[in-house]
């Protein structure tokens, strides 16, 4: 049904659908080979009538683009309610005790790679709008012609969904069912699967983009040259997944010390124990990073907002630390000074990252545009072009932002779900945040290339006057 030769128009709308390409090239038919096509026909007509058994098909059947569209819907569906039916009947096969301690070592190996698909997602979904609102996002990333579109990141984001929950229900699967070997196995090969896609240097998996993330990533670690957009956007996201890049080095950790589908790492003396100091570096280096980037700018620029920007960050600090000496101090000693301070180092990083997303990120001093939208642009008529939008971007955002100190602090990490819901919620307000970040980059552009036309405008202008006036410029 699917092969074999057969002669079908190009136009056929079995092959291809309105506006596309025909699916089957041109063979040669002319004019002058109308004769020859009209003969084989004749010739295969005298084969019916003689019993011949030679097959003629005057169109391919080809499934609609919807109509596969929804079965491979369904087929997501079918595979993701197997995934959860194995998943739970694996952790109802373990004992009371041990269940709990087993859900967050396997939260530990799998939410951050969960976490980074939801990213992608969203990722392509800020890409689908800014296409339809006409951003040019390529230009202000410096992107290649060959970057990739929202369809192609949703594209990486399917398969993000599907292979990660897949690694973990075989996870659950093998260890309840006591292949503790194979069970530790699984977050292993996942994890040098995505490392070797990352670094793989042949031109598959998109290399072009894996390169410029590669890079970028290289540029926030070592801001040695001037900051680009790109580069402090990326750092920005970081700072969001905090939570993520912590729970991936104690996944590494365990990985090399061979401590995977163990409970070692609940000790608190263990070298990749839930007490490690390793937690708190980790969690304070995406905002160590964006403040060398703001002093770096300083430098190149001599703008004194870069610096209290960079004052923004370091507030951050005091709250990672202050938490994490709960396991270094006495309990008394916490409670009556450590915590009081880590509770005001928390409101203050909360209320002055809420004051910059506002004022400085999105540009709404004063919530003016929340009111007025008489100099409203091309992403504000799509997305923003009512006043309840900015009412719940500005609400969320500050209630995010207070959150956001609960998946900073390492003593309140053992809440594994609630950790993992709250930092869900911060790459949402991250995915909000972007809209406006974008958007009031893209004005500053078009303003700057506004005020160069004009000036340039005048200045030919001038010009067309001092040559008819007979003068000599």
């Amino acid at each position: 049904m699917f092969g074999g030769l057969a002669t079908v128009p190009s136009n056929s709308p079995h092959l291809r659908k309105s506006g596309s390409r025909p699916v089957v090239s041109d063979l040669g038919i002319s004019d002058n080979e109308n004769g020859a096509e009209e003969g084989f026909l004749n010739l295969t007509e005298a084969n019916d009538m003689k019993g011949g058994s030679m097959p003629i098909s005057t169109a391919a059947i080809m499934p609609s683009p919807a109509l596969l569209w929804r079965f491979k819907v369904l087929l997501f569906f079918v595979w993701g309610f197997i995934c959860c039916k194995i998943g739970w009947d694996s952790v109802m096969r373990m004992s009371v005790d041990l269940r709990d301690l087993f859900l967050y070592e396997a939260f530990l190996y799998y939410n951050p790679l969960l976490l980074v698909t939801m990213m992608v997602w969203f990722w392509g979904i800020n890409l689908w709008v800014f296409a339809q609102a006409n951003v040019n996002y390529a230009k202000i990333f410096d992107l290649d012609q060959n970057h990739l579109t929202h369809r192609e990141i949703w594209k990486c984001a399917t398969w993000m969904t599907i292979v990660v929950p897949t690694s973990m229900t075989a996870y659950l699967y093998l260890y309840s069912h006591g292949e503790v070997s194979l069970a530790a196995s699984q977050p292993v090969l996942l994890y040098a699967a995505v490392a070797m896609i990352l670094i793989f240097p042949f031109d598959i998996f998109y290399l072009s983009s894996r390169f410029y993330l590669l890079r970028t990533l290289w540029r926030i670690v070592l801001p040695l040259q001037a900051i680009s957009f790109s580069d402090f956007f990326l750092a920005d996201i970081l700072t969001s997944m905090s939570k993520v890049l912590s729970d991936l080095e104690r996944s590494v950790c365990r990985m090399v010390h061979r401590q995977v589908a163990t409970i070692a790492w609940f000790e608190a003396d263990s070298v990749c124990g839930s007490h490690s100091v390793a937690i708190p570096l980790v969690l304070v280096l995406p905002y160590l990073f964006r403040l060398f980037q703001c002093l770096r700018q300083y430098k190149d620029t001599g703008e004194k907002t870069t610096l209290l920007n960079a004052l923004k960050y370091s507030t951050a600090v005091p709250v990672i630390y202050l938490s994490a000496l709960k396991y270094h101090v006495f309990p008394e000693k916490w409670t009556n000074f450590y915590r009081p301070l880590w509770l005001l180092s928390g409101v203050l990083n909360s209320l002055y990252s809420f004051y910059w997303d506002v004022t400085r990120d999105w540009d709404l001093s004063g919530f003016t545009r929340i009111f007025k939208f008489g100099k409203a642009h091309l992403l504000s008529n799509l997305i923003h072009g009512r006043k309840w939008v900015y009412f719940w971007v500005i609400s969320s955002n500050l209630i995010l932002r207070c959150t956001w100190t609960y998946k900073l602090s390492s003593h309140l990490r053992h809440n594994y779900l609630t950790v993992f819901a709250i930092t869900a919620l911060e790459i949402f307000r991250r995915f909000q945040w972007v809209f406006f970040r974008v958007e009031n980059e893209w004005n500053k552009m078009n303003s700057k290339s506004n005020i160069q036309l004009s000036m340039s405008d005048t200045a030919n202008e001038e010009e067309r006057l001092l040559v008819s006036n007979g003068h000599n410029v």
